[in-house]
């Protein structure tokens, strides 16, 4: 658990924390998960919600974030033009898979999806909840990610990003997952992150060193037969290639629209 100090880092604090449970909290809970007295708590979602970006239910008096930091998200997103760039990828593995094709961005340790496309026309198509955080341990995303970083780093982060100390079974197996992951340069997720549900994804990278994002394929178990796993991966693989080409165009791309 961290301790924050400065004003700034308390209300960052707080604003990350109900970003993660991405659910309203009762002020005793955001005080103790933050190691804070309920009082100075108090003060915090006092002045967030002054200013827009905290609200109290009014019935429960809990507390959730409002969409000022979803619309600012977007916002920048769109300044960067980075979906722009490559989305067309996208869509092109999309069209070949006939499934879900997700893209997320690393940020600091951690995963968020900034793009999907639905390649599937006919029957099941699998939609999944819309939400930012990508959970590292559970799906193919956040494990493709890991699978780029040493074991301890891995294994850090993993359980940073869980609930809860794993026990070394469970440690020890899933740094066996991820060296596998590693070697085939994709990881799956078969069931882990939503029953019924496969993943495959890769990890985007830049001059094959520093991981920016993930892309994955994603779709009913019943489709995404293990028989398909190597072909789906391959063409995943293939895309994670372009994007990692295509990612410093960005920069280009907002140079060009500045100078119209």
């Amino acid at each position: 658990m961290r301790v924050v100090n400065s004003l700034v880092e308390r209300c960052f604090a707080v604003i990350e924390l109900l970003a993660k449970e991405a659910s309203a909290m009762r002020l005793g809970e955001i005080a103790e998960k933050l190691d804070l007295q309920k009082s100075a708590a108090h003060r915090m979602l006092n002045l967030l919600s002054e200013i827009g970006w905290v609200e109290q239910d009014p019935v429960t008096g809990f507390y959730k974030l409002t969409l000022r930091l979803a619309i600012l998200g977007q916002r920048f997103l769109s300044a960067t033009h980075l979906t722009d760039v490559c989305l067309p990828v996208l869509e092109d593995l999309a069209t070949e898979s006939a499934e879900l094709v997700r893209m997320a961005v690393v940020q600091g340790e951690t995963l968020t999806w900034i793009a999907q496309v639905q390649g599937a026309r006919n029957g099941l198509k699998y939609q999944p909840e819309m939400v930012a955080r990508v959970p590292l341990d559970t799906t193919a995303n956040g494990r493709a990610y890991l699978s780029t970083l040493s074991q301890i780093d891995a294994i850090r982060i993993a359980i940073n990003d869980g609930a809860g100390e794993w026990p070394v079974a469970s440690v020890e197996e899933f740094m066996k997952e991820l060296e596998l992951a590693q070697k085939r340069g994709w990881a799956i997720s078969d069931g882990e992150a939503e029953s019924g549900v496969v993943a495959i994804a890769a990890p985007i990278t830049l001059g094959g060193s520093q991981t920016v994002g993930t892309v994955s394929v994603a779709g009913p178990s019943s489709r995404l037969t293990p028989d398909r796993h190597e072909k789906v991966a391959s063409a995943v693989l293939s895309t994670a290639a372009k994007l990692g080409e295509l990612w410093p165009l960005r920069q280009g791309y907002n140079n060009t629209q500045q100078s119209e």
